[in-house]
């Protein structure tokens, strides 16, 4: 998984209509990149309520949000428009990004293993360095933290 200090590397992924959103592109301002497993299973439909339901104290703290997934353009449209999130969600379907940042790992349930994509945020500042890393955020949790951290680099 990338460390905090180093940076960011730089991707190009489609959005939920199926735009080019490119990290290169939001330089300038905080970024948050949030990866989670799978659209609308329950953890992450839960933390993607909780960006949503923030969306205004991520705004005024000056930071985009960007959700990744292995999901499809269709997967990710559906799961916005079914939840209205409102925020910018991109498919990764090759799980490229995933790995560059270290999030595509070996997983097991019910002793069964498997490659998958760990919960885990980074929170990039506004030069394109990864500023805090939140490995294996709870879903429930995800947005106080990810707030207190861009309270405490200063971005609010």
């Amino acid at each position: 998984m990338l460390t905090e200090g180093s940076p960011a590397p730089d991707f190009t992924l489609p959005d939920q209509d199926g735009n080019e959103v490119a990290l290169s592109g939001l330089k300038g301002q905080p970024v948050v990149l949030y990866f989670y497993p799978r659209a609308d299973t329950p953890g992450c439909t839960t933390q993607a309520h909780g960006v949503r339901d923030h969306l205004d104290d991520y705004e005024a703290a000056g930071a985009r949000v960007l959700g990744i997934s292995p999901d499809t353009v269709a997967a990710i449209k559906k799961f916005d428009a079914k939840h209205s999130l409102g925020f910018t969600l991109l498919a990764d379907e090759n799980h490229a990004v995933a790995d560059r940042y270290g999030t595509w790992v070996e997983k097991s349930m019910y002793g069964k293993k498997y490659m998958g994509v760990q919960r885990a945020t980074f929170i990039i500042d506004a030069e394109g360095t990864v500023a805090r890393v939140l490995p294996k955020v709870s879903p429930k949790t995800h947005d106080d933290l990810v707030l207190e951290a861009l309270t405490t680099l200063g971005a609010s």
